[in-house]
C-alpha cells in the first residue's frame, strides 16, 4: 500500500505524456483591454477548451502535443484561429561521434508563458474606413478633423431603398438639409451647419467637379450603386480644396475593383410615383491583380406628376441616362493609375401639366435638356515606403439649355482641374504639399438672357502636416494660397487638434478660414423675397463692385466609442459649431426691369452672416438591433441693421433610424422632424414630422426585395399654404420648404453575382 501513491502518479504522467498547458490572455484589438466570455479551444475534435475569465484569462491543462492552433471566439467579436509558437528545446540526440539538439517543443509546459491572442471587433470596419477627402488617405480614427462616413453597407442598401439619388441617405443625417430649390424642375442642394446651399462643396473622388454653371442642377441624382462611400467633413475646410467648403464638404467616393471573381449587380425599381429605375454594376481584377475594370450603367423614367391636383407638376417628368467606366492598372505594387469616364444625359421637364401633355402649349412650362461628360485620372508613386507623389485631374464639358417662362437660355461650361501633390511620413509627421489648377469657362449660346462669356482660373498651392504630439495628442495644421484671375488672392490658414483623454473618448477642436468667390449659376438664397434667378432674369456680375466672401469657422466635438463585454456597440459624439462669413453675396432687384419683371444683379449684402449650434449623434448596435439618433439645433441670422433669420435653414431638425436584421429579413423605420424655420420677411412656417419605413428580404445571397415608404402620412407642403398663385401662362411660385409630392412608395428587385 505504500508504494500506491507512486504508482498512481506514474498513472497520470502516462495518461499525460504528450499534453501540454496553455494559458492565454484575448484582448480586444483595438483597446488591448480583456475580453471576458471568450472561448479558447482546439480546431480539430476531440474539441478540448475553455472560457475567459473577468480578467480575459484561460487555462488548457490538457491540451494535445501535436495541437498547433487555437480557436478563438467571443460575442461582437470576430472568430479568428491563432498559431501556438514552437521553441526548441534542450532535448539532444546522438548520432556517432556528434551530438544534435534539433527536436522542438511546444512553447508551453508545466510553467508556460501566457499567450496574448488578440480579436478584431466586428464593428472594426466603421474603425478602419480610410477616409481619401482629407489627401493623406488616413483612417477614420486617426483623423484630427471630424469625419463623418457612411461606408459600403450603406450604399448597398440604399441602392435599393432609393435607387435613384444619393440625396435621400444624406438627408437622414441631422446636421445635412436637404432642400428643394425649385418647385418645379426637382432640383436639390445640400444645407450644412444651417447655411446656403452654395457654402457646401461636393466632391466626385476627391474632385470639384460641380462648379459654377455645372453645379446648379443634378448633382445629387447619382445612383448609390456605383458608390464606394459618402464622406461628409463638417464646418470650413476650404484650406484642403480651395474656396466653398464653408459650411461643409462631402466626397462621394467611388467603386473600385476589389477581387477577381466577377462582380454583378442589377437592380430594377418602381415607384408609386411613376418613377422606374434600370441599374446595374460590374467589377473584376485581372492579369494576377494588375488591372481592373468597373462599369455603371443606369436610366431613370420619372414621369410628370400632379400630386396636390392645382395642375403644375410637384414631381418633374425625367429621363436620364448615366454611364460610368473606369480602368485601372497597377504595373508595379509601387506604381498605381485609374482613368474614369463619366457621362450624364438628361431630360428635365415641369410646369402646368396640360402644357406639358400638349393641350395648352401657351401656358408655363420649365423644361431643361443637359449633356455632362467628365474624363479623370490619378496616378500615384511610392517612391519609398515613407513617400509617395500623386497627380490627379479631370476636365469635363457640361452643356445646357432651359426653356423657363418661354425665354430660352443656352450655355456650355468646359472645366478643368489639375493636381500634383506629395505625401512624405517621417518620425510622428505625414507632411503633404502640392498645387492645383482650377479652370472654368463659360460660353454662351444664342439664346434670350443677358448672361456673358467667362472664364475663371485659380491657382493655388497648399501644404499640410499632421503631427503627432504625443500618444494622445495630435496636431493638423494647413495652409492654402490661392490667386483667382478675377477676384484676388486669398490665404487660408488652418489648425486641428485631436486629444484622446482614454480609449473611448476623442476631442477635436477645429479652426479655419474660408472664402467663396461670386458666381451666378451657385444655388443660393435670395436677399430678399420675390427676387428671381431664373437664368433670363440674370444680369452679369460686375466684378468692379462685387467682391468675394471670407469666412472664419469653428468646430469642436467629443466622442465616446466602445464595445462592450455583452456585444452592445456605442457611439456618441456631441459637436458645436461656430461659423462668421462676411459680406456675403446675395441677389436682390436691379434697377433695370424686362417683361417679367426686374433684372436680377448680384451685390455684397450690408450684413454679415453667422451660424452657430451644437449637433448630438448617437449610434446604438446590439446583436441584430442598430439604431441611430441625431438632434441638430442651428441659429442662422444675418447680422446687421434688421438681424434676422437665415431663410430656409431650420433651427431643429431631429432624426432617428432602427433598423432590425437577421438571416434572411432587414426591416428599418425613419423618423425626422423639422422645425422653426423661416421665409424671406422673418415668417415662420409650420414644423412637420416626416415617416418612412423599409422592409428587405434576402431569398439568398443573390436576391434581394425590398418594399420603402417615403413620407408615411403624406405630408405636403399644399396642406399649409398654396403654392402656385397667378395665372397659369406666368405663375408666382412660394419658397419651398415642406416636401411637395407626399407619399412615396418603391418595390426594388435586387441580384448579385
Amino acid at each position: 500500500m505504500k508504494y500506491l501513491p507512486l504508482v498512481f502518479f506514474l498513472l497520470i504522467s502516462l495518461s499525460t505524456m504528450g499534453q501540454a498547458v496553455v494559458i492565454v490572455r484575448v484582448e480586444d484589438s483595438l483597446t488591448h483591454e480583456p475580453v471576458i466570455g471568450a472561448t479558447v479551444r482546439t480546431p480539430t475534435k476531440p474539441v478540448i477548451g475553455a472560457v475567459t475569465d473577468v480578467n480575459g484569462v484561460a487555462r488548457i491543462t490538457n491540451l494535445p502535443g501535436a495541437i498547433r492552433a487555437l480557436t478563438v471566439s467571443a460575442l461582437s467579436y470576430q472568430t479568428a484561429q491563432f498559431a501556438i509558437p514552437v521553441k526548441t528545446s534542450p532535448a539532444t540526440t546522438t548520432s556517432g561521434d556528434s551530438t544534435q539538439r534539433d527536436s522542438t517543443q511546444l512553447a508551453i509546459g508545466t510553467a508556460p508563458d501566457t499567450l496574448v491572442f488578440r480579436l478584431k471587433p466586428t464593428t472594426e470596419a466603421i474603425d478602419e474606413v480610410t477616409v481619401t477627402a482629407t489627401r493623406t488617405n488616413s483612417r477614420l480614427e486617426d483623423l484630427p478633423i471630424k469625419v463623418e462616413v457612411l461606408g459600403q453597407e450603406d450604399m448597398d442598401e440604399e441602392s435599393a431603398v432609393v435607387p435613384g439619388n444619393v440625396s435621400s441617405i444624406l438627408g437622414d443625417i441631422s446636421i445635412i438639409h436637404i432642400q428643394r430649390t425649385s418647385a418645379v424642375n426637382g432640383n436639390q442642394a445640400i444645407r450644412m451647419q444651417g447655411l446656403d446651399p452654395k457654402y457646401t462643396q461636393i466632391l466626385r473622388d476627391g474632385l470639384p467637379l460641380y462648379e459654377g454653371f455645372s453645379g446648379n442642377l443634378g448633382v445629387l441624382q447619382i445612383p448609390p450603386l456605383d458608390l464606394k462611400q459618402v464622406e461628409i467633413v463638417k464646418g470650413s475646410v476650404s484650406t484642403l480644396y480651395g474656396g466653398g467648403a464653408i459650411g461643409g464638404m462631402i466626397n462621394i467616393v467611388s467603386k473600385t475593383p476589389t477581387s477577381e471573381e466577377p462582380e454583378f449587380t442589377a437592380l430594377i425599381n418602381r415607384s408609386g410615383l411613376k418613377e422606374s429605375n434600370g441599374n446595374a454594376y460590374y467589377s473584376q481584377r485581372y492579369a494576377g491583380g494588375k488591372t481592373g475594370l468597373t462599369l455603371f450603367a443606369g436610366y431613370t423614367n420619372q414621369q410628370a406628376v400632379d400630386v396636390t391636383g392645382d395642375g403644375f407638376t410637384d414631381s418633374p417628368g425625367i429621363r436620364q441616362f448615366n454611364l460610368h467606366p473606369r480602368f485601372f492598372w497597377n504595373p508595379s505594387d509601387r506604381t498605381k493609375l485609374n482613368v474614369g469616364y463619366a457621362y450624364t444625359n438628361e431630360h428635365r421637364e415641369g410646369g402646368y401639366l396640360p402644357a406639358l401633355e400638349g393641350t395648352q402649349p401657351t401656358a408655363y412650362r420649365n423644361i431643361t435638356d443637359l449633356q455632362r461628360h467628365t474624363v479623370d485620372f490619378n496616378a500615384s508613386q511610392n517612391l519609398s515606403d515613407a513617400n509617395v507623389v500623386s497627380f490627379k485631374g479631370a476636365v469635363s464639358t457640361f452643356h445646357r439649355q432651359n426653356t423657363d417662362y418661354q425665354k430660352l437660355s443656352d450655355g456650355k461650361q468646359s472645366s478643368v482641374y489639375l493636381e500634383a501633390n506629395d505625401l512624405v511620413r517621417f518620425g510622428k509627421n505625414q507632411f503633404i504639399g502640392g498645387a492645383n489648377l482650377t479652370v472654368e469657362a463659360f460660353r454662351k449660346n444664342s439664346d434670350s438672357t443677358r448672361l456673358v462669356d467667362y472664364t475663371y482660373q485659380t491657382l493655388g498651392a497648399f501644404v499640410q502636416d499632421d503631427y503627432q504630439l504625443t500618444s494622445k495628442i495630435a496636431v493638423q495644421a494647413g495652409l492654402r494660397f490661392d490667386h483667382h484671375n478675377t477676384f484676388g488672392n486669398f490665404l487660408l490658414p488652418r489648425l486641428s487638434v485631436k486629444v484622446k483623454p482614454s480609449d473611448p473618448w476623442t476631442v477635436r477642436l477645429s479652426v479655419g478660414t474660408g472664402y467663396k468667390t461670386p458666381n451666378l449659376f451657385v444655388n443660393q438664397t435670395p436677399g430678399q423675397l420675390g427676387v428671381s434667378l431664373i437664368f433670363s432674369r440674370l444680369l452679369p456680375i460686375d466684378v468692379t463692385t462685387v467682391k468675394a466672401e471670407r469666412s472664419v469657422g469653428t468646430n469642436a466635438d467629443i466622442a465616446y466609442n466602445k464595445t462592450f463585454e455583452n456585444g452592445l456597440s456605442v457611439q456618441v459624439d456631441q459637436a458645436f459649431y461656430y461659423t462668421v462669413v462676411n459680406s456675403p453675396v446675395v441677389s436682390t432687384f436691379a434697377p433695370v426691369s424686362g417683361n417679367l419683371g426686374p433684372y436680377t444683379q448680384l451685390v455684397n449684402a450690408p450684413y454679415n452672416l453667422f451660424s452657430i449650434g451644437t449637433d448630438t449623434y448617437v449610434r446604438l448596435e446590439y446583436e441584430d438591433y442598430e439604431l441611430y439618433l441625431g438632434y441638430n439645433h442651428t441659429l442662422s441670422r444675418r447680422n446687421g441693421a434688421d438681424n434676422t433669420n437665415l431663410p430656409l435653414a431650420p433651427q431643429d431638425k431631429f432624426s432617428t433610424t432602427l433598423a432590425w436584421e437577421n438571416e434572411h429579413f432587414r426591416f428599418g423605420v425613419e423618423t425626422a422632424y423639422v422645425g422653426t424655420q423661416y421665409l424671406y420677411n422673418n415668417q415662420r412656417v409650420a414644423n412637420y414630422w416626416f415617416f418612412a419605413g423599409a422592409a428587405e428580404y434576402h431569398y439568398n445571397e443573390h436576391w434581394r426585395l425590398v418594399l420603402n415608404a417615403e413620407n408615411l402620412f403624406n405630408v405636403k407642403q399644399a396642406n399649409y399654404e398654396t403654392v402656385v398663385t397667378g395665372p397659369v401662362t406666368q405663375p408666382t411660385f412660394r419658397p419651398v420648404w415642406a416636401p411637395l409630392e407626399g407619399r412615396i412608395v418603391n418595390l426594388a428587385l435586387k441580384y448579385t453575382l
